[in-house]
């Protein structure tokens, strides 16, 4: 995981999920040409982001649906 990109224009499409609400409380999520995956505060589109290799962002997603995130 990243924190400071070196190329700030690397990620051209951001996206939330389709069930976030659209009241502005969620994360972007956008994917670079050369597979590193961009995550934002959709409040504060000019701030931080975080960045993860693709390895890295595919744990995540195999995580989250093998339930590893859910609440006890």
């Amino acid at each position: 995981m990243n924190t400071s990109p070196a190329d700030p224009d690397k990620f051209t499409t951001w996206r939330t999920s389709s069930r976030s609400g659209g009241d502005g409380n969620c994360v972007e999520v956008a994917f670079a040409s050369d597979g590193v995956v961009g995550v934002r505060d959709s409040k504060n589109r000019s701030g931080p982001r975080l960045e993860f290799a693709p390895a890295e962002w595919q744990a995540f997603i195999g995580g989250v649906k093998d339930g590893g995130f859910d609440p006890m």
